[in-house]
């Protein structure tokens, strides 16, 4: 459920207006107003510019084939109302605190209140025409709700799905559609006490009632024992599916039977089904294709047939409907950034979460479908409200996007390198792990870090999920269960793993776990914002890795673009970690005797100083070997400043001076000509050590401008890449550091006056 952009929603507004036979290119993928009551399009339908000649429209859309068309249509939104409320966690609202609930509550009940009050004085005051007063009271419902789907898709288009605002107008968006169901309940009940028999009345509360208590006291446990019967990483039974789709179009017919309607059945259907894996996962994966792209698309070109743009002739009708809109948006915004500001939110913050909760789309766009087929509203208001909609989504996305950057909060306001780490303070890593083979070589590299009571390591573990069968994003800390189950989670097992090696390393390691669900591409939010949060200094992300058919070896899309946007986003420094496979496990208990041999690359540099510093906590683990090999050549390996080698000379010079110390260092010269060379001392690495460190990022030379040669310098840099290319990799495990480049008020990361107090660990 993706929101393009909304330039493009305009777009196929227009094209279904005027070209008949164009389907909505994105509107089929936004969600449906979960409480519409059932719609056809009628067969009189008047489009705009060629859907005005009859004798064109009767070839393109046969009257026929108008009935099939309108069936498919509505099934099909039908079950794209059953997916909504299959991503929604309606438990959201349990869990959104006191700042949701007054952000949702007043941005619903400010502007409902204030634009009524004006459309009653308008009423009163000018002599309007009968359809423009019957249609104000539409104007202020649809203006003053804000739908979560709407909200949702939006965020995942700006790419803020996960970040502080995010969050925050998701809960607030699912408050509000809350709010509005009771408003819409209670309009519903007064109609029924005050137009309809006491018979009526008693029999359609009790039908109801029975509805239900069947979705809630029959399909729920049924789902939940679903959910149960599937084990962890195993598909949902296809039994299990057909059963729920069955399910709801029985729940679709006993609901228009009972007088409510089949998508309102079916939304609420949807809500019992646990979201996320596996079995909200599994309907969305099988459904969400078929109904997005085969069927809505018919949905919304059967609606698009009834608008016609040259039905707008008054401008007194315009003038009025647009105050009563404006009136909305201004309240809804003041609603909105109240709660914030009072909490001290930055004023910026709060006004583009004010322009969010103003998302409109495919929500208010059915609505207005549904009235317009009731006869509830002329051509000319519908035109002019569909035109609103659409006006409303093109100016708040470019507006959001320049108010509101959530990589700024990511700026650390001093130095978070291992370099600038004091010797005998608590060293603060983060850990990130996607899958279950991502922890042995984290756990190896976490014990090599040298762990000490004097200089503990405090740690956080998170686990990273891809979002499905969900719209909300979700970043909780892990509480373990009461009762340990016979089948522990994929998280429970990472868990445990860094769990015993708190318990091995008692003292020194102190174990936090987090787990995160969100898109691949928003994820970053997720490790920079708890980085900040922990005020880690180090983060060390997995390089998820793949064969080509050409035997190459190259990082996922998904992955590839999380690690870039981490390092260079993340407010300290970051370590890529590439496990090359080897079996054998060392550190992760102190019962273990052998030695951990670690070889650090250094051409020179930030990056190549901070792994010089990394490889200096190591060595005071009495299992850990360090060699460090320094490159040199009658040529520049790396240009650099004055300050940056100066820099380098003064942790080469600390490093031998104190290898002298410690028999388990040593410092290797190692000269070469050209990149033939370097790559030649590359492939004598082999299989000697367990762990191959170097910086990521190196500056211009001759030597490095041929070593970059038809390669792509991805998040592991040009030695990285090559280091992990089949031709000469083997059994070690290498660490691509990069130092932080993101401080606040500093330029260039060689300036800081800090540097000068490098203790590198020995």
């Amino acid at each position: 459920m993706v929101w393009r952009q909304p330039s493009r929603l305009l777009s196929s507004i227009v094209l279904v207006a005027a070209f008949p036979h164009f389907r909505f290119l994105t509107l089929h993928r936004l969600a449906p107003q979960a409480f519409w009551p059932t719609f056809h399009c009628p067969k009189d339908s008047c489009p705009s510019v060629l859907g005005r000649d009859s004798t064109f429209a009767s070839k393109v859309f046969p009257p026929k084939g108008r009935t099939f068309l309108e069936t498919l249509s509505v099934f099909g939104f039908m079950l794209c109302i059953f997916l909504i409320g299959v991503k929604m966690d309606p438990n959201i609202i349990l869990k959104s605190g006191k700042k949701p609930v007054a952000i949702g509550s007043l941005a619903v009940l400010l502007p409902y209140a204030m634009s009524g009050l004006l459309a009653i004085v308008l009423k009163s005051c000018l002599s309007l025409d009968p359809d423009l007063s019957s249609v104000l009271q539409y104007v202020v419902t649809i203006q003053s709700m804000t739908a979560f789907p709407n909200v949702a898709c939006f965020l995942d288009e700006l790419s803020i799905l996960n970040s502080e605002i995010g969050r925050i107008a998701s809960s607030s968006s699912v408050v509000s559609d809350a709010c509005h169901f009771c408003i819409v309940t209670i309009k519903y009940f007064t109609y029924l006490a005050t137009e309809r028999s006491v018979r009526s009345s008693v029999g359609s509360f009790f039908s109801l009632c029975f509805l239900f208590a069947f979705i809630f006291f029959g399909v729920r446990p049924a789902a939940m024992w679903a959910v149960r019967q599937t084990p962890e990483g195993q598909p949902v039974k296809e039994i299990y599916i057909f059963a729920i789709i069955i399910v709801v179009l029985v729940c679709g017919f006993v609901g228009e039977v009972i007088g409510l309607n089949a998508f309102a059945a079916s939304f609420l259907l949807g809500l019992v089904i646990p979201d996320g894996h596996p079995l909200g996962a599994a309907l969305v994966e099988r459904l969400d294709c078929f109904v997005s792209v085969l069927l809505m698309p018919i949905f919304f070109t059967m609606c698009g047939l009834r608008m016609d743009v040259f039905a707008i002739q008054h401008l007194k009708t315009v003038a009025i409907i647009e105050l009563i809109v404006f009136v909305a948006i201004f309240w809804k915004i003041i609603g909105t950034i109240v709660p914030p500001l009072v909490c001290r939110m930055p004023v910026r913050d709060a006004f583009s979460l004010g322009l969010i909760m103003n998302t409109k789309g495919i929500v208010e766009l059915s609505m207005l479908f549904f009235w317009k087929s009731k006869n509830r509203m002329n051509e000319e208001c519908f035109s002019i409200l569909i035109i609103t909609v659409v006006f409303v989504m093109v100016i708040l996305a470019p507006l959001v996007r320049v108010l509101y950057d959530p990589s700024k909060r990511f700026l650390a306001y001093k130095r978070r390198t291992i370099m600038h780490h004091a010797k005998n303070e608590e060293l603060r890593i983060l850990v990130c792990i996607h899958r279950q083979d991502n922890v042995p070589p984290s756990l190896d590299l976490l014990a090599a870090t040298n762990p000490t009571e004097m200089s503990p390591i405090n740690l956080v573990v998170l686990h990273l999920v891809k979002l499905v069968g969900r719209s909300s994003s979700l970043l909780v800390p892990y509480v373990p269960r009461e009762k340990s189950s016979q089948y522990p989670t994929q998280s429970e097992r990472i868990f445990n793993a860094f769990r015993k090696l708190e318990q091995n390393y008692s003292g020194q390691v102190i174990v936090h776990c987090f787990k995160g669900i969100s898109p691949y591409p928003t994820m970053h939010n997720d490790v920079c914002s708890l980085a900040l949060e922990k005020r880690s200094t180090l983060i060390i992300i997995p390089f998820i890795k793949r064969f080509t058919t050409a035997g190459k070896v190259e990082s996922c899309y998904a992955f590839r673009h999380l690690n870039e946007n981490v390092l260079d986003k993340a407010p300290c420094s970051v370590g890529v970690l590439v496990d090359q496979g080897n079996p054998r496990t060392f550190l992760t208990s102190h019962k273990q005797s052998s030695l951990y041999r670690v070889v650090v690359l250094f051409l020179g540099g930030a990056d190549d100083r901070e792994a010089a510093a990394y490889a200096g906590r190591m060595s005071g683990h009495p299992k850990v070997h360090i060699t460090l090999i320094v490159f040199s050549s009658s040529t520049q390996i790396v240009e650099g400043t004055e300050r940056s080698k100066a820099l380098d000379t003064e942790t080469l010079t600390k490093f031998r001076l104190n290898a002298f110390r410690n028999e388990r260092v040593c410092c290797k010269e190692q000269t070469v000509s050209d990149a033939n060379g370097l790559l030649s001392v590359l492939k004598t690495l082999d299989s000697g050590y367990e762990l191959v460190m170097v910086g990521r990022n190196h500056g211009s030379s001759r030597l490095m401008f041929e070593l970059r040669k038809g390669r792509l310098e991805g998040e592991l840099g040009t030695i990285g890449e090559i280091l992990v290319t089949t031709e000469i990799r083997g059994g070690a495990s290498v660490l691509v550091v990069q130092q932080q480049t993101r401080f606040w008020g500093l330029r260039d990361p060689e300036e800081s006056t800090h540097l000068r107090k490098v203790d590198i660990g020995f």
